[in-house]
């Protein structure tokens, strides 16, 4: 009865909260999508590309699901500096070594630069990086057992390094509440329902004990549910602790809504997380996410295509690298640097 009741209340909070119905959200069109982006960019000159890189993640996810939530992460990061240009993936620059990108995983590079070639060898230079790690995040998203959803596309590479620190700057900390999270987004262009929406990403992935043992230690966050703190400190026995735990007690590798539901249980892994769900300014879509997976679902697609449009270059902006790592104008360095060293061996000789 209890249970009951308690659901109850939560369905009356959301309803007063939202304001809207369902249907509404239904009847909405597609989402907006900047110029030089298009939902068939790729139709004529790589029709194959996204049956491509669904095929082969599906391969990926098969040994290690854990992947899904790398690629994901790796979008949100590159999105939120910079716009969304590829400029995580470049190697001589500062932003992928940065503080807040040190625990991203070394393999969702690699699985990215493996889809680029596999795509370029089918279709030639033409689908940019960043495309192709948009494709990927979603179906990350869809493999895991989250929504499909279609993305626009068009994207070009970046040529410029984000500044030094940026990251420190664009990259929203563990650690933050609620009013420096829904600045941060505002700073993109994203509102308070993105902020919610986007959170749910949490739904799989892990995360470092360094980003929640403030919580634990030299005292349990009063926010936190004694039990789940308890399993927490086994994990990560010191403030200093290396390990990593997962994001969603629940389902830490299914794509669905019960990143609210623990929440709602005091489960929230990062304050971050368990912020939202004690804000007022939040707490109807937590709420209503909660209830209404499907409702969860269409948001976070929406959210997704409008994150994935942040500072997008175009057009003739950027360029199409031929490898993700590096910059063309790099890899030309790098030849020149080779025919030198040869030129320089057969005069040695």
């Amino acid at each position: 009865m209890a249970t009951a009741t308690y659901f109850a209340c939560l369905l009356l909070i959301s309803s007063t909260l939202m304001g809207f119905s369902f249907s509404v959200i239904q009847a909405q069109s597609r989402p907006p999508i900047v110029n030089g982006l298009s939902w068939t960019f790729y139709q004529t000159t790589c029709p194959q590309l996204e049956a491509i890189i669904r095929s082969e993640l599906q391969q990926v996810f098969a040994t290690n699901i854990g992947q899904a939530a790398g690629l994901l992460r790796l979008q949100f990061h590159d999105c939120f500096v910079q716009g969304c240009d590829g400029s995580i993936l470049l190697e001589r620059g500062s932003e992928r070594t940065e503080i807040p990108n040190r625990t991203l995983r070394p393999e969702a590079f690699q699985i990215l630069e493996n889809l680029r070639q596999i795509v370029h060898a089918q279709c030639g230079l033409v689908v940019s990086c960043s495309d192709i790690l948009t494709i990927a995040a979603r179906d990350s998203v869809v493999l895991s057992g989250g929504p499909d959803y279609e993305v626009p596309l068009g994207r070009r590479d970046g040529v410029t390094f984000a500044p030094v620190n940026q990251t420190l700057i664009d990259l929203i900390p563990a650690t933050a509440n609620v009013s420096t999270i829904i600045s941060q987004f505002s700073r993109k262009n994203l509102n308070v329902t993105d902020v919610v929406a986007l959170s749910g990403a949490h739904t799989i992935g892990i995360s470092s004990c360094s980003s929640f043992t403030n919580r634990l230690y030299p005292t349990i966050d009063p926010t936190m549910d004694p039990a789940f703190a308890a399993s927490l400190m086994q994990i990560c026995p010191s403030l200093d602790s290396t390990n990593v735990a997962v994001l969603d007690v629940r389902s830490p590798n299914t794509f669905d809504n019960q990143y609210y539901a623990n929440l709602f249980s005091r489960q929230g892994l990062l304050n971050s997380d368990q912020n939202i769900r004690r804000d007022a300014r939040t707490l109807g879509y937590v709420t209503r996410f909660f209830t209404n997976q499907t409702f969860f679902f269409r948001m976070f697609v929406d959210s997704m295509v409008k994150m994935g449009q942040v500072d997008v270059l175009t057009g003739t902006q950027g360029e199409i690298r031929a490898n993700c790592f590096r910059r063309n104008s790099d890899n030309l360095d790098l030849l020149s640097v080779a025919k030198e060293n040869l030129g320089s061996s057969s005069t040695m000789r």
